[in-house]
């Protein structure tokens, strides 16, 4: 009993860091897993059963909130479900752990971009349009696999990519790949159970893993939505950072003391990042303020024409259409 409730307790804080970073419910529940001895398959298996609840939690509340844009959601949750079918299909008779370093070396190189992007101003580029299908449908496809095959993935790959575009609001990131992920993980829960059978879910962990969760998803919506996305993008680019430093500091089988200063080097950019962010944030807010301040002394009442209304002109300046 003790040890299922330190397992729901996991699906809580794993679901509060998904649903307000976009990724790491897979990754977190999946490493727990196996650490207690669960063979990987069925490790996978179980996560992505119980992601089907929580993944239909985050959605609605995600939804709820705004924070969705179907267009991408429709675009991307399709060849997601196939490339997590094809991996549970895969993963169900092979392991993937040669992937495992190279998976982690291009996310290492997305979190890094991430964490140097979001410690600078956020430059609006609207001639940049929106994402296409042949962007998202590729994406997809690639997401759902290694989701799949490494028991988490769908996050750690699909937001980082949407975000290093810059075409999306990092919360509408977060939202549409938390909705769609409820697809993948359906796909990929088939794929297992024709691969494993009834026997490679463990029932008892997934009921565990999907109460912690369901606490957890409308909290992490409401989050994403009132967290500044410079703050969420340095976020969402350290975890990136430092989880996938793991894994290659693993494989290159560093010795010694050299593992340790490789963390705290990592981790002084990361806070690095994270103080540069606050500082621009800061100063955005202040920039605006004045700026709104300004205009509302260059348009006082009595300079508006009469057939308008004064909360019209104030309307037009809080859009954006100050003419100067």
């Amino acid at each position: 009993m003790r040890k299922l409730l330190v397992i729901a307790l996991v699906g809580l804080a794993a679901q509060l860091v998904d649903g307000s970073l976009g990724m790491a419910y897979g990754l977190t529940s999946s490493t727990l897993l196996l650490l207690a001895g669960v063979a990987p398959a069925a490790a996978s298996a179980s996560v992505h059963l119980a992601e089907i609840g929580t993944t239909l939690a985050a959605g609605t509340a995600h939804w709820r909130f705004g924070n969705v844009d179907w267009r991408v959601v429709r675009r991307i949750a399709l060849p997601g479900a196939l490339g997590a079918f094809a991996g549970a299909t895969f993963l169900s008779a092979l392991s993937t752990e040669s992937a495992a370093p190279w998976m982690a070396a291009i996310l290492f190189t997305l979190g890094a971009y991430l964490l140097i992007r979001f410690s600078r101003p956020l430059r609006r580029n609207p001639a940049a349009g929106r994402l296409r299908g042949r962007f998202l449908g590729p994406l997809g496809l690639v997401a759902g696999f290694v989701d799949a095959t490494g028991g988490g993935g769908w996050g750690p790959v699909a937001t980082p990519a949407l975000l290093v575009s810059g075409r999306m609001e990092p919360r509408k990131v977060i939202g549409s790949v938390d909705t769609s992920e409820f697809v993948v993980a359906s796909a990929a829960s088939l794929g297992f159970l024709i691969g494993l059978g009834t026997e490679g879910f463990l029932l008892p962990i997934v009921l565990a893993l999907l109460a912690g969760g369901l606490i957890a998803a409308p909290v992490a919506a409401w989050l994403v939505r009132i967290v500044p996305a410079q703050l969420l993008g340095a976020a969402v680019g350290g975890v990136i950072v430092l989880t996938n430093a793991r894994v290659l500091i693993r494989t290159v089988d560093l010795g010694g003391s050299l593992p340790v200063i490789v963390y705290l080097m990592l981790g002084a950019g990361w806070i690095a990042a994270l103080t540069l962010a606050v500082r621009v944030l800061l100063r955005t807010r202040r920039e605006r303020a004045l700026a709104a301040a300004l205009a509302t002394d260059d348009l006082p009442p009595t300079s508006a024409p009469a057939d308008v209304p004064v909360e019209s002109v104030g309307a037009g300046v809080a859009a954006g259409t100050d003419p100067r």
